[in-house]
């Protein structure tokens, strides 16, 4: 950015009225009537060209830097993906060329890597500023216009590297514990008095414990007799059996295994309906099935 403050109006009439000092101001008007075209990143990108030539062009009078950013920005509003100036384009101050070197091959790496549709305005303001950085450092002089340029750059940067860090995924959560297998409960065959053999109702519920041990992968059952409180012990304890094995022969009529099926009778303990003795109660004369898992 040349300042000719004091030239600057001679050298607006001058181009004005057709006599080209430095510039023709004609791919100046062209850029300044350019309808952006184009990706998102070469429509940003000719938006910050079109900054950078106005700036040139209106403030410093800078007519050769104009000029070069109204035909970058040309292109870029054509649709094309300019690249950021060369090092080699700019006179530079020796001691800056290392510091622009990396700052452009860190620049060019990011787009080159996916920066022009990852985050397209972000590299578009990076690649703006890194050539009026360029063009700033070749001046020399205006020290505030150097960091600005520079400051821009680098606070650019920060956010295009952000926007191309991948973003860690998540642990996905561990998946639940399986519920722990819930037992069905028992199922009661009941009988009738000094009976021991199955009836339609007897044959349904075992029909049921058999559908529901096939429904959860199961295979072995055990059978326990009861009996009521009429009659004697040892009568009961036999009779509970008999309805036991009453049970086990039905199951295995059905198809289970013998040694699938385990019996055992319990005469008068065990009440379902505790009663006094010689207490005839139709809870107590069951056999109940359970399902093993």
């Amino acid at each position: 950015m040349r300042i000719f403050r004091v030239l600057g109006p001679i050298l607006s009439l001058a181009v004005l009225g057709g006599c080209a000092i430095a510039s023709s101001g004609y791919d100046i008007a062209k850029m300044r009537a350019a309808q952006n075209t184009g990706s998102a990143f070469t429509q940003s990108l000719a938006g910050e060209y079109r900054q950078l030539m106005d700036f040139e062009a209106d403030d410093m009078y800078d007519w050769r830097d104009a000029d070069h950013y109204a035909l970058k920005g040309l292109r870029a509003a054509g649709g094309e993906a300019v690249e950021p100036d060369a090092i080699a384009s700019r006179d530079l101050p020796a001691d800056k060329v290392g510091e622009l070197t990396m700052a452009r091959a860190e620049l060019v790496q990011l787009i080159d890597t996916g920066a022009r549709d990852q985050a397209p305005q972000e590299a578009a303001v990076a690649q703006g500023a890194f050539d009026c950085w360029m063009e700033q450092q070749e001046e020399n002089f205006q020290e505030d216009h150097i960091a600005a340029c520079r400051d821009k750059f680098h606070a650019a940067m920060e956010k295009l590297r952000a926007a191309m860090t991948p973003v860690a995924k998540a642990e996905p959560e561990p998946e639940p514990a399986p519920a722990p297998a819930v037992a069905p409960e028992p199922f009661v065959v009941f009988f009738g008095f000094d009976k021991a053999d199955i009836t339609a109702a007897a044959s349904q519920t075992i029909d049921d414990a058999l559908a529901t041990a096939k429904k959860i992968g199961a295979t072995d059952f055990s059978v326990t007799g009861h009996a009521d409180r009429a009659g004697s012990d040892d009568y009961n304890s036999a009779l509970s059996l008999r309805r036991s094995n009453a049970v086990r022969d039905a199951l295995i009529a059905r198809g289970v295994g013998e040694a699938q099926v385990s019996v055992a009778g319990r005469g008068e303990a065990d009440p379902a309906v505790p009663t006094a003795d010689g207490v005839k109660e139709q809870a107590n004369r069951r056999v109940q099935i359970i399902i093993l898992q």
